[in-house]
C-alpha cells in the first residue's frame, strides 16, 4: 500500500513537471530566430538559393570538354568481301576470307573554343540569377520575420486582454457580492443588483472569448516555430521596450529591389546569348579508334585530332526573334524596377507615419488610463455617497478596463509598426547565428 502511494505521488510530481515543461517564456528576438531556422517558408527560400547555386555549376560545366567512349561488337552473316588493296599475294580465284564479326572501339573528345560568347554569358547570367535568388531569399526571410512579429504581438495582446479581463472579473464578482448583501439588507434596489450581475456575466463571456483567441494565436505561433503542439508561450511585459526609436535611420537596403537589378543584368546576358547564334561555333576535336574485322582487317592506335566548325545559316533569321524576346524581357525588368522603387517610397512613408502615430497614441492612452482610473475612483466615491447611480459606476468601470486594454495594445503597436518600418527600409536582420 505504501509503495502504491509513493508511486502515485511520483506520477503526480512527474505530471506537474511535464505541465511546467509545456510552458516557456519566449522573447521576440528568439521567436524570430526560431522562425528563420525552423519554419517551412524559411526552408523553401534556402532551397531556392541552393537550386540557383546548382544552376551556376551546370552553366560552368558546359565549358568542360565532351568525352565520349563507345564500343560495339557485331556478329556478321555471310559477307561478300571485295578487298581492293593488296592482301599479301592472294591469287585470283582463291577463297574469300571468313568474315563473321566486327569489333569497334572509339573515344572522342571535343573542347569548345568559340561559341559566339554564349558559354561566358550563360555563366554570367546564372551567377546574376544566383545573386538575385540570394537577395530574394533575404527579402522573403524579412517578410517571415515581420509575420512572426505580427503573430507575437497579437499573442501578447491576447495575453494582456485575458489578464485585464480576469482582473476586471474579480472586481465585478466582488461588486456582485457586495450588492447582494446590500440588497438583502434593503439598502439596494434589486434592479441595481441585476445590472451588476449582468455586467459580471458579460465579462465572463468576454473572458472566454479572449481565452479562445489566445489559444488559437498561441497554437498558430507554436506551429510556425515548429515547437511541440502543447507548448504555451508566456510573453513578459519587459519583452516590449519602448526605446527602439533611437535605432531608426533613413537608409534603404531593400533586397527585393537589388534582386531585380541582378535579374536585369541576367536578362542583358541572355540578350548576348541569343546573339551568339549569329556566330559560328569552333571546337578542338580528338579521338581514338580501334577496329577489328575478323580475318580481314585490324586497326589499332588510330589517333585523330583537328578543328571542327559548325554554322547553322538558318539561325541568322531565327535568332532575330530570340534577341527581340530577350531585349523585351530586359526592358520589362527595367520598368518593374522603376515601379518597385516608387512603391518602396510609398511603403516607407506609410510605415513612418504609422510608427509616429503609434507613439502618439501611446502617449494619449497613457494619459487616458490615468484619467479612467481617477474617474472610476471619483465615481465610486460619489456612488458610495449616493450622488450617482449604478449605471454611472458600471460605465466608469468599463471605461477603466477599456483604457487599460488600449494602453497595452498601443504599447505592442509601437513594436509592430517599428518592425514594419524596418521591413519597408529592408533593415530587418535575418542573420541567424
Amino acid at each position: 500500500m505504501k509503495r502504491k502511494i509513493i508511486f502515485i505521488c511520483l506520477l503526480g510530481i512527474l505530471g506537474i513537471k511535464n505541465m511546467q515543461s509545456q510552458e516557456t517564456s519566449l522573447t521576440l528576438e528568439e521567436a524570430i530566430k526560431l522562425a528563420l531556422l525552423n519554419s517551412d517558408e524559411s526552408k523553401i527560400t534556402d532551397t531556392k538559393v541552393n537550386t540557383a547555386g546548382y544552376e551556376v555549376k551546370v552553366a560552368k560545366s558546359k565549358r568542360y570538354p565532351d568525352l565520349k567512349i563507345a564500343g560495339q561488337y557485331q556478329h556478321l552473316t555471310k559477307v561478300n568481301a571485295d578487298i581492293k588493296f593488296d592482301t599479301g599475294g592472294q591469287q585470283n580465284g582463291a577463297a574469300e576470307p571468313d568474315i563473321s564479326s566486327l569489333m569497334l572501339g572509339q573515344a572522342t573528345a571535343s573542347v569548345p573554343i568559340f561559341t559566339g560568347f554564349k558559354l561566358n554569358n550563360l555563366v554570367k547570367a546564372s551567377k546574376n540569377n544566383y545573386e538575385a535568388a540570394t537577395l530574394d531569399a533575404k527579402s522573403d526571410k524579412e517578410d517571415i520575420a515581420l509575420q512572426t512579429v505580427n503573430d507575437y504581438v497579437n499573442l501578447y495582446k491576447a495575453h494582456k486582454t485575458v489578464a485585464l479581463i480576469q482582473e476586471n472579473l474579480k472586481s465585478a464578482q466582488q461588486r456582485v457580492k457586495d450588492f447582494t448583501a446590500m440588497e438583502q439588507n434593503g439598502l439596494l434596489a434589486r434592479n441595481d443588483l441585476l445590472k451588476a450581475q449582468l455586467q459580471e456575466s458579460n465579462i465572463e463571456v468576454s473572458l472566454e472569448e479572449a481565452k479562445k483567441n489566445e489559444k488559437i494565436l498561441n497554437f498558430s505561433l507554436v506551429t510556425t516555430l515548429k515547437m511541440p503542439k502543447d507548448t504555451k508561450i508566456n510573453i513578459e511585459d519587459n519583452n516590449f521596450q519602448l526605446t527602439l526609436g533611437s535605432e531608426l535611420n533613413d537608409s534603404i537596403q531593400r533586397s527585393d529591389l537589388r534582386a531585380l537589378e541582378y535579374r536585369k543584368e541576367a536578362a542583358e546576358n541572355n540578350i548576348k546569348v541569343a546573339q551568339s547564334k549569329y556566330y559560328p561555333s569552333i571546337s578542338l576535336m580528338g579521338g581514338y579508334v580501334a577496329l577489328d574485322i575478323k580475318n580481314a582487317l585490324t586497326i589499332t592506335d588510330a589517333m585523330n585530332f583537328g578543328v571542327g566548325v559548325s554554322y547553322n545559316l538558318a539561325d541568322i533569321f531565327k535568332a532575330k526573334s530570340d534577341v527581340k524576346v530577350a531585349k523585351s524581357q530586359a526592358e520589362e525588368l527595367q520598368h518593374t524596377i522603376d515601379m518597385v522603387q516608387d512603391k518602396i517610397q510609398i511603403q516607407i512613408e506609410d510605415a513612418t507615419q504609422n510608427y509616429n502615430l503609434a507613439n502618439k497614441k501611446y502617449d494619449v492612452y497613457l494619459k487616458s488610463e490615468e484619467q479612467a482610473i481617477e474617474n472610476y475612483r471619483i465615481v465610486k466615491d460619489k456612488y458610495d455617497n449616493g450622488l450617482v447611480d449604478t449605471n454611472d459606476l458600471l460605465e466608469a468601470d468599463i471605461d477603466q478596463l477599456q483604457a487599460k486594454i488600449n494602453l497595452a495594445y498601443s504599447k505592442a503597436d509601437i513594436i509592430q509598426n517599428y518592425y514594419e518600418l524596418l521591413n519597408a527600409q529592408g533593415q530587418i536582420n535575418t542573420d541567424v547565428q
